[in-house]
């Protein structure tokens, strides 16, 4: 048998021989059909082609790269990219979808009694293989482990608020032991006893030329740094006055320090508020209420964890709390400011200061600063964008539920700081400051404190309503003793920056970072970095 293809292969021929001496011969012919492609089609075909490559590629690359199954035969990658190129979901998809599913249900359902926790991710791991858990189980286990995480955590925040209050509100061993070390001194040292000032100096003490400072403080540590501070920026420090007050037990202390440690060339006076004879009970019968008053010594010096509600409370909440029972707002040291008109008779303008600053810059130029007639020069707290301290209105300090509150205050009124205050004594005699703020802080002592919390401040927001004139800012900056992440820049700018909030820089809860602005100040025999292991051996 033989086959010819024609040349044009349109037709095979078939030749057979049957027969050995020339028999017949069997032929068939078998036509094809023509196999002609056009050159425009083989262009759409390439071109077709080229589109849908790139694709096939991408996704054999994802599929790949997802790593969901280590097959690399034709019919497996098949497998993988069908439902990809048909729209379908895979089985890893779908399992997902399903315990999205199963996880909302659990949810919203109670986690079974007796449910046994595991005490970690491995432990749970461990415990899914062995008892072969079902995903519901597996969602309600979880659940269970991160509310109790959730617990613990919030458990852990406010014990340390809490610790941290207790922190703020003691006094550390170095300091204390300062204070002792010092009153040994006073009376055994005749040179630590010595008057304050001189007697040549005496009559400065009320020369209205003099920039006289005021400062309230049982913290001799803290006092020394802001007169040193003061001293060290003011071009001019023979012109300083400083009138440092002190309650009874600390005089001796802080007498010896400054005695011992003059700042020279300023003038530097203690008193102690038993040697003002005008500061009698007769005069601040309030002061002598909120003394005595159970119920307002319970709240500053008791239990603050009883009665309060800790489930419904935010941290910050409790930690707003915590501050406004400070037992430092029932201090008369603390009420002190608003009787400076009287406490000093004969001075017509001092700044008063608060012991948790510190001077950067020369301040004689506030002795400049034309108030307009008004009482007091301060720094505004509701110009700024900083939640914690400058941006403060009246409705941040009292409770506008209270009928007198919402009847007399606006909850928009812009506050004021205290800490760096000018204030014009001539002015304030002509006023009812006083008698205002005594008569605000009876009924709040009426209502059992439920018109405000917080310290002095509010009461003296009112006292001074109409009596206040705003200065620069960066006379004053406030929240050091608040914010860990005070801009550093602008710390070195201001005049003075003040460490209200907890964190002062003489505790161990201070910021590191905020510390050195405060104790830079110090260049005495006592080193600061030692200062919490000075022993109160004498």
């Amino acid at each position: 048998m033989q086959l010819h293809f024609s040349p044009s292969m349109r037709s095979i021929t078939i030749l057979s021989s049957t027969s050995n001496n020339g028999g017949f011969i069997d032929l068939m012919k078998i036509k094809v059909a023509a196999r002609h492609i056009s050159y425009r089609t083989l262009f759409h075909t390439i071109l077709i082609l080229a589109f849908l490559l790139p694709f096939v590629f991408i996704l054999t690359a994802l599929v790949t790269l997802e790593g969901v199954n280590k097959c690399s035969s034709f019919d497996c990658l098949g497998r993988r990219l069908g439902p990809r190129l048909l729209g379908r979901v895979d089985d890893s998809e779908r399992l997902v979808k399903d315990f999205y599913k199963i996880l909302n249900q659990v949810n919203t359902q109670e986690i079974p009694n007796g449910l046994k926790l595991p005490d970690s991710f491995s432990q749970l791991v461990s415990e899914m293989k062995n008892n072969q858990y079902d995903a519901r189980t597996f969602a309600f286990m979880l659940r269970a482990m991160i509310e109790k995480l959730e617990r613990e955590i919030r458990e852990s925040k406010f014990s340390e608020l809490m610790n941290k209050h207790f922190a703020a509100s003691s006094i550390p061993k170095g300091i204390h032991c300062l204070s002792l070390r010092l009153t040994d001194e006073y009376s055994s040292n005749a040179h630590a006893r010595r008057q304050l000032p001189s007697p040549e100096l005496l009559p400065l003490l009320s020369d209205n030329s003099y920039h006289h400072f005021v400062l309230s403080t049982d913290n001799i540590l803290a006092a020394s740094v802001v007169v040193t501070s003061a001293v060290q920026s003011c071009l001019k420090p023979e012109k300083i006055v400083f009138h440092v007050i002190t309650d009874k037990k600390t005089y001796a202390g802080m007498h010896s320090w400054f005695a011992l440690n003059p700042a020279s060339p300023a003038i530097v006076e203690v008193k102690g508020v038993h040697q003002f004879d005008w500061l009698t009970r007769e005069n601040v019968p309030v002061l002598e209420a909120v003394e005595n008053h159970n119920g307002i010594r319970n709240y500053y010096h008791g239990n603050h964890i009883v009665g309060a509600n800790l489930t419904d409370t935010t941290p910050r909440t409790f930690a707003s709390k915590l501050q406004a029972r400070s037992p430092k707002y029932i201090s008369l040291l603390n009420h002190l400011r608003i009787y400076l008109p009287e406490l000093f008779p004969h001075l017509n303008k001092v700044v008063f200061l608060d012991d948790d600053i510190v001077i950067q810059r020369d301040l004689s130029p506030l002795w400049e600063i034309d108030l307009g007639g008004k009482v007091n020069g301060a720094v505004e707290t509701c110009k700024g964008e900083d939640e914690w301290v400058m941006s403060k209105h009246f409705k941040n300090y009292f409770n506008f539920s209270h009928p007198l509150i919402a009847e007399h205050l606006d909850p928009d009124e812009c506050a004021w700081a205290y800490g760096m205050n000018i204030f014009d004594l001539r002015t304030w005699r002509k006023t009812n400051i006083r008698e205002t703020y005594h008569s605000w802080l009876k009924e709040n002592l009426k209502s059992n404190l439920t018109m405000w919390k917080l310290g002095t401040l509010p009461p003296a927001l009112i006292a001074f309503r109409g009596h206040v004139h705003p200065i620069d800012p960066s006379w004053h900056m406030l929240g050091l003793g608040y914010q860990n992440k005070t801009n550093i820049e602008s710390v070195n700018k201001a005049a003075v920056i003040h460490y209200n909030g907890q964190s002062k820089p003489w505790l161990q809860i201070g910021f590191e970072q905020l510390r050195p602005f405060w104790t830079k100040q110090y260049f005495w025999e006592i080193d600061t970095t030692q200062i919490n292991f000075i022993d109160c051996a004498v």
